[in-house]
Order: structure tokens, then C-alpha cells, then sequence
């Protein structure tokens, strides 16, 4: 079975698709967004998520919508907890049976 990729944090997003081809700083953005420049370097490491706020703030800046950014970080969400819960939830959760 070939390997499976790892999930796609939201950060990478942020730095790959926005912030280097944009040519800004962290620091710029976490300026003009209002935010400390320690979230948006957490969140372009993977150490931190997006939270609504955040979200709110990323849309308006690059002019795309909150969805986009929550969206993101729901799917990365969902991809790590069913690589390590896939198994347990199998075995304690039951399938509704119609009667």
C-alpha cells in the first residue's frame, strides 16, 4: 500500500501560496492584520491553528473568505485525529442500523 502524505497544515498555505509570492514578511502581516507576529510564525510552523479570528482577519487581508482558512484547518484537523483514532472509533462506535 503506498504511503500515505502527511496532512497539510494551513501554515504552509499561509507561507506557500500567500506570504512568498505576496513578498511579504510575517511581521508585515501580523502588523497590517493586527495580530502578534508570534501567532502568524506559530501558525506558518504548524504549531498553532487558525482560529476564528484569525480566520476573519486572513480573509480580509488577502481578500478570500473566513471559510477558506476555517476550512483549511477543519480538513487538517479531521486528517490527523483519523490517522490516530481510526482504529478506536471502528471498535466503540456502532453504525445506526435502520429498524
Amino acid at each position: 500500500m503506498p504511503k500515505k502524505n502527511p496532512p497539510i497544515h494551513p501554515g504552509e498555505i499561509l507561507i506557500e501560496e500567500f506570504i512568498k509570492p505576496l513578498n511579504i514578511t510575517q511581521y508585515r502581516l501580523a502588523k497590517d492584520i493586527g495580530v502578534p507576529a508570534r501567532r502568524i510564525n506559530e501558525i506558518v510552523h504548524g504549531n498553532r491553528a487558525v482560529t476564528a479570528d484569525t480566520a476573519l482577519r486572513l480573509a480580509r487581508y488577502f481578500g478570500v473568505s473566513p471559510e477558506f482558512w476555517l476550512n483549511l484547518q477543519t480538513h487538517y484537523e479531521l486528517e490527523i485525529r483519523s490517522d490516530t483514532l481510526a482504529g478506536r472509533i471502528n471498535q466503540e462506535v456502532k453504525v445506526l442500523q435502520p429498524t
